[in-house]
């Protein structure tokens, strides 16, 4: 069986995009993951699909992206969070995307 529950975000929208944004769901009391451990979520084959749309402003089309995080393949950290990829060594403000998937502890 297969149960699907939206979460909650700290943010469930974004009227102008930042150089980075990092979509989040708090996990207090009233959410569905609060209290379950890593082993929980392998034993439940746990999944987490995410779905955002935007509008590309210059063509005024929709944009769709989606992924799933799997509990059972490891897709999960715990007790860490994403490294920050804005440089402010230079005399520009730049974005180093190559750091998107690391992470550090927390």
């Amino acid at each position: 069986m297969r149960r699907y529950t939206a979460l909650t975000l700290e943010r469930s929208r974004v009227a102008f995009f930042p150089l980075t944004w990092t979509v989040v769901h708090p996990l207090a009391d009233e959410s569905p993951l609060a209290g379950l451990t890593d082993e929980d979520l392998r034993d439940g084959d746990a999944e987490i699909l995410v779905r955002l749309t935007a509008l590309d402003e210059a063509t005024r089309q929709p944009v769709l992206a989606r992924t799933s995080y799997r509990a059972s393949d490891g897709d999960l950290v715990w007790n860490a969070r994403f490294r920050d990829l804005h440089d402010r060594s230079g005399p520009v403000l730049t974005v180093d995307v190559s750091r998107l998937d690391e992470t550090e502890p927390v």
